[in-house]
């Protein structure tokens, strides 16, 4: 899916449209036991109650895609005759109302989810959504003979509140209460199958992480039983950089770090400024460019590409906001850890002075230190 079709399916959770019928859950206590299972019609809910839900359960469609929102893809083989994908369409289309089948993926949740001793709800929601299509014309045909059925499901840890002195009225004073049991918004959760192309496709979920570096890859197996679980967004850059390291050894150099940070942020801002749906992409070809552009050899390039292509997933592609902190430039040393602006990147130099090593960057005024601001005596002659 992309940013265009997950924001018209993000559309579907106003409440004021009451797309949804009923609300359905599973609460888990931290010892993975079942405390209670929920059946909410919505119509019957408070309007405050209602809103609150539907943004939980929307927040499953929120965030970058490729970071917080990633494409689960079944074999061919899967589906229809696997366990997993059976269940899932089973859920799909009964719109939940199957109890069994919604107990069935509450175990398969709770015996295999790790959520550090921390008690959970599940939440599913269902929705049949008539997709309009555009006419001849170009306006849209509300009367559209496609439907796309479809649930989500979400994982919210619940958290105890902190005792507070809260005012009663009646007594005019201040006193200990406490709220009990809160529910956060979720931390992961899933929407299947996909809206692609104006049409549903069982071939595929979307993922959703809150942590770019906790998917909990046991609730991926237990769930989708995938052939590739994709790599946490937040390892792709230290593996990004692991295989930069180890492929190119001595030519890993500065300039080389700053060309391929550059490009790749530049990257970025094109795809930001051409308001593509699509989740950004740059090919292991295309960095392979880079380097060659940086003055990388030939053999170091290629042990590059190698060691890409067994650490990644698809290193055919890969997500350059997944890659690079595009907002910042850090550098460390045993000695110093430094941030500079991106935009100052270029002038930023390595130079050997009386034997030693120093990393250069320009300063002006304006200069802190432990919130001191300093002085830029003028250069003498």
């Amino acid at each position: 899916m992309n940013r265009k079709e997950i924001r018209e399916i993000r559309k579907r959770f106003a409440p004021e449209k009451e797309n949804f019928s009923h609300i359905y859950g599973c609460y888990v206590n931290a010892a993975k036991e079942i405390v209670a299972t929920m059946d909410l019609p919505v119509m019957t809910m408070e309007q405050e109650e209602r809103e609150m839900y539907m943004n939980i359960l929307k927040r499953t469609l929120s965030g970058a895609l490729g970071r917080n929102l990633l494409q689960i893809e079944f074999d061919t083989d899967q589906v229809g005759v696997s366990d997993e994908h059976t269940l899932l369409q089973a859920l799909r289309m009964s719109h939940l109302s199957d109890e069994n089948m919604r107990q069935l993926l509450y175990d398969r949740i709770r015996e295999h989810l790790e959520m550090e001793e921390t008690s959970y709800v599940i939440l599913l929601a269902a929705d049949s959504y008539d997709v309009p299509f555009k006419e001849g014309s170009g306006d849209w045909d509300e009367d559209s003979t496609d439907q796309y059925d479809y649930f989500v499901c979400c994982v919210c840890p619940v958290r105890d509140s902190k005792a507070a002195l809260r005012y009663y009225a009646e007594e005019r004073s201040f006193r200990g209460a406490s709220t009990g049991s809160l529910l956060s918004a979720p931390q992961i959760g899933f929407l299947f199958p996909t809206f692609e192309d104006r049409a549903t496709n069982i071939y595929s979920a979307l993922y959703y992480t809150h942590s770019a570096s906790e998917i909990h890859e046991e609730f991926i197996e237990a769930i989708f039983h995938a052939p590739r679980v994709p790599m946490a967004p937040a390892y792709q850059k230290d593996a990004f950089g692991e295989a930069l390291t180890e492929a190119l050894g001595g030519e890993c150099s500065l300039e080389v770090v700053k060309s391929v940070h550059a490009q790749l942020r530049e990257r970025l801002a094109l795809h930001k400024e051409s308001h593509d749906p699509e989740a950004p992409e740059i090919s292991l070809d295309e960095v392979d460019e880079i380097l060659m552009a940086g003055g990388v050899s030939d053999d170091g390039i290629r042990q590059f590409h190698e060691t890409c292509r067994k650490t990644f997933d698809d290193p055919l592609t890969l997500n350059p906001e997944n890659l690079i902190e595009s907002r910042k430039f850090e550098v460390v040393t045993p000695e110093a850890k430094i941030t500079v602006d991106p935009e100052q990147v270029p002038a930023i130099k390595m130079q050997e002075i009386d034997g030693r090593r120093y990393l250069l960057i320009p300063v002006g005024e304006g200069v802190t230190v432990n919130g001191i601001e300093l002085g830029i005596a003028p250069e003498r002659d």
